[in-house]
This record gives structure tokens, C-alpha cells and sequence, in this order.
């Protein structure tokens, strides 16, 4: 084990932006004594967009960060960079447990009754080796039929902090609607982003009269999985004694970050700036 590394020691959670808080949230929820270091990269964000290489530069560059601030643990809350550089960060620090967040093209198969299943992802995600394999996978094993779609242009505006905007409400119709339209009777959420705004997609569904279709959003299993890991290792905090902290980073304004804590979650920690 790691020298730098107790019970007592931080989980860093990352992010190229706040979505990673939809993981954040059920991490708390779910480990209540651990204290958790949250790093939105919003200063070189959207990732969407980025090349493969540029995604796995910045993931590097984070979790060495996290690293020198005693993480015992990482989750990359953030489809792009999981499917982009997850690989490489268990490469560099073999010896980190590094949970990731993909697209629950398992879940979903399972729960298909049409068989078509749709996609909601960032292009790059939908892009990435590790996606199409898995999505080749679970398709040979379930017959499940998955159908992509691109969201550009839908995380920056959850960025903004207001979840309610027309743009919103138009680039989810923009998305949402195509799939509908062919079938699907199960949404993946394949951004941490995107449950964030469930209450506007749920308003598409019941405007083109199909409220029955299921969501699934990943973010309660990531949580499971690094509960997982970390009791395997010997690494769970044990509840009791001092309040779990948090405190939050970000490559963009301070006045981004707080806001979406307070907006989205309801907390209030403390936010730093940083150049990574």
C-alpha cells in the first residue's frame, strides 16, 4: 500500500465541469464519513470535443494533483475522460484504486422491452474504443440494439447553472425527440451531466406521449463500486468521530463551482482556484 495512504485519507472525485457532481451526490450518500476533494478541469472543458489524447494529458495532470493532496482513491466522474484516459491513469499509479463512470449500456439492455435502447453522450464518448466495444458486447449478448446520439452543445449549457432555459428545453427536444421517434423505451444518461437536467428530459417524454420510458443514470453503482474497492483494501473510513469534509477545485472562476454546489446540491463548501 501506498505510504500516503489511511482510512482517514480524501477520495478525489474529477470532473471536466460540474456534472461529476450527479456522482458526487450519491458518493455522500452512500459513504458518509469519507471526506471527498472535488476537481471540476472547467478551465479546459467541454471534453466532448477535445482529442483523445488531450482528454488523457489533462486526466494525468488531475490525478497527479489529487496525488499530492493524499487521495487514497479516484473516481473519474466524467464519461469522456473515463472512456478517453482511464486506462492511462491505472497505468501511472497501478496502485490507486480508480473507479470510472461508463455509459449503462448493461443496465439499460437489461431493462428494454422494445429492444432499442438510446444513447445520450457526449461525441467523444461515443467515439471512444472502450464505448464501442462494450456497446459490440452488450449488443452480441442481449440483442439489444443501442442507438447514438450526440449531445453537442448540451453540457455547456448546464455549466450556466440554469437548468430551466429554453436552450436547454430545445436541445433536449433536439435529442430526445429522434430517438423516440425509433423506438427506444430506455434512455441512458451517458453523461454525468445529464441528470442534472431528468426533470426536462421526463418533459420531453410525457410531451410526445411516452412518460413510461426508463432512465438510467450510473451514478448510484459508481458509488457501490468504490465502497467495493476501498473496503477490499482496507482503505473505508469508519463513521464516528470528526465530520467527513469536502472541498472543491476548479481550472475555471471560483464563481462557477460554488454556485453549482449550492445550486445543485444544497452545500456550501470551500472552492480554490488552481492552475493545473
Amino acid at each position: 500500500m501506498h505510504a500516503a495512504r489511511s482510512p482517514g485519507a480524501p477520495i478525489g472525485v474529477y470532473d471536466s465541469g460540474v456534472g461529476g457532481l450527479s456522482v458526487l451526490r450519491h458518493i455522500r450518500a452512500q459513504l458518509p464519513a469519507e471526506d471527498l476533494i472535488y476537481f471540476a478541469d472547467s478551465g479546459h472543458a467541454p471534453y466532448g470535443e477535445k482529442t483523445e489524447q488531450y482528454v488523457v494529458d489533462r486526466a494525468l495532470l488531475v490525478a497527479a494533483f489529487l496525488l499530492e493532496r493524499g487521495i487514497k482513491a479516484l473516481v473519474v466522474a466524467c464519461n469522456t475522460a473515463t472512456v478517453a484516459a482511464i486506462k492511462a491513469v491505472r497505468a501511472r499509479y497501478p496502485d490507486l484504486p480508480v473507479v470510472g463512470v461508463e455509459p449503462g449500456l448493461k443496465p439499460a439492455a437489461a431493462a428494454t422491452r422494445s429492444g432499442k435502447v438510446g444513447v445520450l453522450a457526449t461525441a467523444r464518448t461515443l467515439k471512444g474504443e472502450k464505448f464501442l466495444l462494450l456497446r459490440e458486447q452488450i449488443s452480441a449478448a442481449t440483442q439489444a440494439q443501442f442507438l447514438l446520439q450526440p449531445c453537442v452543445g448540451l453540457v455547456d449549457q448546464i455549466e450556466l447553472g440554469d437548468l430551466d432555459t429554453p436552450a436547454i428545453a430545445a436541445l433536449l427536444e433536439q435529442y430526445v425527440a429522434p430517438l423516440l421517434d425509433q423506438g427506444a423505451d430506455t434512455l441512458v444518461l451517458g453523461c454525468t451531466h445529464y441528470p442534472f437536467v431528468k426533470s426536462g428530459i421526463e418533459r420531453v417524454l410525457h410531451a410526445h406521449g411516452h412518460p413510461d420510458v426508463t432512465l438510467i443514470d450510473t451514478g448510484d453503482a459508481v458509488a457501490r463500486q468504490l465502497g467495493r474497492l476501498l473496503d477490499a483494501a482496507g482503505l473505508l473510513r469508519q463513521s464516528g468521530g470528526d465530520a467527513a469534509s469536502l472541498h472543491g477545485y476548479t481550472t475555471a472562476d471560483v464563481s462557477a463551482l460554488a454556485p453549482a454546489f449550492a445550486n445543485l446540491l444544497g452545500l456550501h463548501p470551500p472552492v480554490e482556484k488552481v492552475d493545473v
